[in-house]
């Protein structure tokens, strides 16, 4: 879940940090998520679980560095991009909406020392002229860039405890690996693994400190929300199926 300079992050081409020497003059311009049209998955933080769990199923990425994301298709589609536009009737994960923007740690002694960053090739910047948004007013933060700033700090907030949530859950042994299989039309077989859910029963089962404590964090309500998100996986054949079915050429 972390940030970087390496172009690692989901959906980031080359990220750098925004400096007035280097994009003094660049513009922000209108663009669509393209980008995420083959994405099965999209990552989300702890403070979104309510919301997303309206529309997607929250899972945890399995591994040591795995985080919670959203299932966004299968078989290679993100059901939820059309004409390179997101559903604007489901709830837009705050990782897509703080794109291309970004916080990106500018310190190996200090990795909680953010700059913040721009994704140079996502095609949403415009070097020069007066089309899009100005990154800067003079030699001063537009407050565009302010927005994007302040959003980018809340969102980093929010995945440092996510971070302490997950620590606490794999601490608790709490987590499961799960495999989805689906049968698509035709009789193909797909499946969707690598990722774990909570054990309900052992949710139950935590001890009263625990969830006390965890009541206090808002960790419990949000393992019952990924719990209920679950049942968002048959909703997601259903997309699927209805956008099969609006481009099959009518008999």
């Amino acid at each position: 879940m972390a940030d970087s300079t390496t172009g690692s992050a989901l959906f980031y081409v080359n990220p750098q940090p925004l400096t007035l020497t280097d994009h003094g003059s660049w513009r922000l311009i209108d663009g669509n998520v393209a980008y995420a049209k083959d994405a099965l998955g999209v990552p989300v933080v702890i403070g979104e679980f309510s919301d997303a769990a309206r529309n997607y199923p929250i899972l945890f990425a399995s591994g040591p560095d795995g985080g919670p994301i959203v299932l966004t298709g299968i078989d290679g589609e993100n059901v939820f991009v059309a004409n390179d536009t997101w559903d604007m009737q489901t709830y837009i994960p705050a990782y897509l909406r703080r794109h291309p923007f970004i916080f990106i740690s500018v310190s190996q002694e200090d990795p909680q020392n953010f700059a913040l960053g721009i994704d140079t090739g996502s095609g949403r910047f415009a070097k020069e002229g007066t089309e899009g948004v100005a990154l800067f007013e003079g030699d001063q933060p537009s407050q565009l860039t302010k927005d994007a700033m302040n959003f980018c700090s809340a969102y980093t907030g929010e995945a440092e405890v996510t971070r302490q949530f997950i620590a606490a859950l794999r601490a608790k042994d709490l987590l499961v690996d799960r495999r989805l299989d689906f049968t698509l039309p035709g009789d193909k077989k797909f499946a969707v693994d690598g990722f774990q859910i909570i054990d309900a029963q052992k949710l139950t089962d935590l001890d009263a400190e625990t969830v006390a404590d965890w009541h206090r964090k808002g960790w419990l309500a949000a393992s019952y929300a990924h719990l209920q998100s679950l049942n968002r996986v048959n909703e997601l054949l259903d997309r699927r199926a209805r956008r099969l079915a609006a481009a099959t050429p009518a008999a």
